[in-house]
């Protein structure tokens, strides 16, 4: 019989290790650390499965932003096989259950890759889908590094960031950005609290990352008026573009390839020789953002979600 409960403090980072395979040990381990120093996780959110003789075969880890008191995902899910895949997906829903939590997420990345390197995903999308999990996004996720092509200069821009402008011109762009949005995510998000609302808490959101205020910034038109946003953030695991977002008087000018480009630069002169970005697949205007700022199609994503 596999029981499930929290890891000991000897146990932490490392969780369950995979024989063999020292390179996804080393860099699971490193990314647990990243999130109990964040504040996005603690070690009583981080379950293992133990077998009769001993062993752990498998493990979970609930997840939460910065310092947030209640779960919304899971990462370094590793499910062992079918029965102790549901065993930790049923004891960590309950905890979740317990903290406060209205849903749960998480990710699965194609192919399987640092720092969770996520094999076997027909099992994880079986089990996924048994729990009751839907698809809430299918994503692409892009890649820029040190030494890949610089992104291109933004002339006909004018940036003003967090600490000059407030948070206001943020939010009222985002409420114009999110009318039509292509973004699976974001038209969910509409569609349960309005699109003021959905912009005021998904702009909350990206304030929960790391970032300095004069990253966080509003680009303007050469007339003046608001065109632009971009949100150039870290997490425990990447520099990130967390956000792009183009008003709807002013698309197809190439300001979305510009906002790309202003966060690489940012996040860059800050020291990040790698930064990410994810998008939906239906978004085509950002898939070619992308590209044109010289970020390759690392990985797909497919996120998936289900009320508690």
């Amino acid at each position: 019989m596999t029981l499930i409960r929290p890891a000991r403090p000897a146990e932490i980072p490392a969780l369950c290790v995979v024989d063999g395979d020292d390179e996804r040990n080393a860099a699971t381990a490193a990314y647990l650390m990243r999130l109990l120093e964040a504040g996005c996780t603690c070690a009583d959110w981080c379950l293992v499965a133990e077998a009769d003789d001993g062993r752990l075969a498998g493990s979970v880890v609930l997840w939460a932003p910065p310092g947030g008191a209640t779960p919304v995902d899971f990462v370094l899910f590793e499910p062992g096989d079918t029965h102790v895949g549901k065993a930790l997906l049923d004891a960590a829903g309950a905890l979740a259950r317990a903290l406060g939590a209205a849903t749960r997420g998480h990710v699965l990345d194609t192919p399987g890759q640092a720092p969770q390197f996520q094999r076997d995903p027909q099992l994880r999308q079986e089990l996924l889908a048994a729990a009751g999990f839907g698809v809430e996004r299918d994503g692409r996720r892009y890649l820029w590094q040190a030494g890949d092509s610089a992104p291109f200069p933004t002339p006909d821009l004018s940036w003003r960031n967090l600490a000059e402008v407030g948070e206001g011109p943020f939010v009222d762009l985002l409420e114009d950005v999110l009318e039509d949005t292509a973004d699976a995510l974001l038209r969910a998000e509409v569609a349960r609290h309005g699109q003021r609302d959905a912009a005021a808490r998904h702009f909350k959101d990206c304030l929960q990352y790391e970032h300095q205020p004069q990253w966080y910034e509003v680009g303007y038109a050469p007339d003046g008026s608001p065109a632009a946003l971009s949100l150039p953030a870290r997490t425990a695991a990447s520099a990130i573009i967390s956000m792009v977002g183009v008003s709807k008087a002013h698309r197809g000018k190439g300001y979305a390839a510009a906002v790309v480009a202003r966060g690489t630069q940012i996040l860059a002169g800050a020291g990040a020789t790698e930064i990410r970005g994810d998008c939906d697949a239906a978004n085509i205007a950002m898939t070619k953002a992308f590209e044109r700022c010289g970020y390759t199609n690392f990985a797909n994503r497919r996120m998936f979600r289900r009320a508690l």
